[in-house]
């Protein structure tokens, strides 16, 4: 490996921990997108922020105090000039314009945490070097810290690179967990005339060395919250002058997890979250539900949004209760574009560290670049999910989550070779 070569991937690896020190949830990633910016910046990327592109009505699941964010982001070392560029919204799509007539290739790097406290003892490595979370409840433990800091490392190696065509876009994308940023992304127009896409996802609870060209059976999701409000009154002296939302949404809880499973294919509900109450001598006015549910299709995911909000509707009537739903979050099902897929395994192979190559697998997970994907290729376009493994010291979105950086050279360079493939450089 030549100097140059070496010190952009010790940048990477840095940038990863300073990312994964510093984890930020989705639409709050004011730092990581001004970090990133900043990088792009003065590489000569034609940069845009995500409040230059995205639009309100296109915007899922985010209650955020824009300022106090902004703030925080300053305070943990972010350009405060760059933070304000960003306007209301995180995110950044940087694009290098070779000059040349060429295809239009776009790759995603989602950029958000996870809402989850992590571990802090001597065993987990993040705080045994140094770099563990210093945000409370925030942490990096779905690998999303590697992905911006594998989209960095990329434009410095592309800028570099002779010979190139057409154009290449990185979008850096804000809130993927929930599957809330990729629909907004997709709705700015971003890949509007590309022809070519990537997602790339650390991971996904295969070992460093395995490479798979492609992702299929994506499943479809919708994210809510169901609010009941009910009627408050004394326990004891008037019960019956209350409506009591508490037994509403347990009503609610037990009988969505009842919801038939369809012939069809695979179906998830999971309530995740259950609040409700004020006092023990109190009928319970309120109740919060937070749940998800999912489809191997279309079809399974409105079958199982109808019958989620059946269910619901009915428990409200039951109890004499008001509901209101709200969609925090969805994505869609797409599968990696074969052809796509197969490129990307065979370049794979040529790689060192690699193993392992498969050009497909499954995922019964949900992502939101599924909506990126799919717009892509209903254009006419091709797409691709990739994987690459590293190996972890425990799963995706667990507090001792973390990953064999090893697994970001290999990353970099699947990427790297295949946009050269694809735009013309080797």
């Amino acid at each position: 490996m030549d100097k140059g070569r070496k010190k952009i991937v010790e940048d990477m690896k840095r940038r990863r921990r300073d990312f994964h020190r510093h984890p930020e949830s989705g639409w709050t990633e004011f730092r990581t997108t001004a970090i990133i910016a900043d990088a792009m910046m003065s590489l000569g990327f034609d940069v845009r922020f995500g409040g230059e592109f995205i639009k309100g009505e296109d915007v899922m699941g985010r209650d955020i105090d824009a300022g106090a964010e902004k703030k925080r982001a300053a305070e943990q070392g972010a350009n405060p000039d760059t933070i304000a560029m960003a306007g209301e919204y995180t995110g950044l799509c940087a694009e290098l314009d070779t000059g040349r007539p060429g295809p239009v290739t776009a790759l995603r790097f989602d950029i958000d945490c996870v809402d989850t406290t992590e571990a802090d003892g001597a065993e987990h490595f993040p705080a045994k070097e140094g770099f563990v979370s210093v945000n409370p409840g925030k942490m990096h433990a779905c690998g999303h810290d590697g992905h911006a800091a594998i989209g960095v490392a990329l434009a410095e190696l592309l800028k570099n690179e002779t010979g190139l065509c057409g154009k290449i876009r990185l979008l850096f994308q804000p809130a993927e967990e929930g599957v809330r940023g990729g629909y907004a992304m997709m709705k700015a127009g971003l890949v509007d005339n590309a022809d070519y896409f990537i997602a790339l996802h650390l991971g996904l609870g295969r070992p460093t060395g395995e490479v798979y060209g492609g992702v299929d059976g994506f499943l479809c999701t919708s994210k809510i919250d169901a609010e009941y409000k009910g009627v408050g009154a004394h326990a004891g002296g008037e019960p019956q002058k209350g409506k009591n939302a508490l037994l509403a949404a347990a009503t609610a809880a037990l009988n969505l997890h009842a919801i038939a499973p369809n012939s069809e294919g695979a179906t998830r509900i999971n309530v995740g979250v259950l609040n409700a109450g004020e006092g023990r001598n109190v009928i319970a006015p309120k109740a919060l539900m937070k749940l998800e549910i999912r489809g191997a299709n279309d079809a399974l995911a409105e079958y199982m949004l109808d019958n989620t909000v059946r269910v619901m509707e009915g428990a409200a009537a039951m109890y004499g209760v008001s509901l209101k739903i709200t969609k925090q979050g969805e994505s869609i099902r797409t599968d990696s574009t074969p052809e796509m897929a197969s490129m990307i395994t065979e370049i794979a192979k040529t790689i060192p560290g690699v193993r392992e190559t498969v050009k497909t697998r499954q995922m019964t997970g949900s992502d939101d670049a599924c909506w990126l994907m799919r717009r892509v290729q209903e254009n006419g376009g091709q797409a691709s999910y990739i994987g690459v493994g590293a190996t972890a010291t425990a799963g995706h979105h667990n507090d001792h989550f973390d990953f064999d950086e090893e697994a970001m050279e290999i990353a970099l360079e699947v990427l790297y070779r295949t946009v050269k493939k694809l735009n013309g450089g080797g």
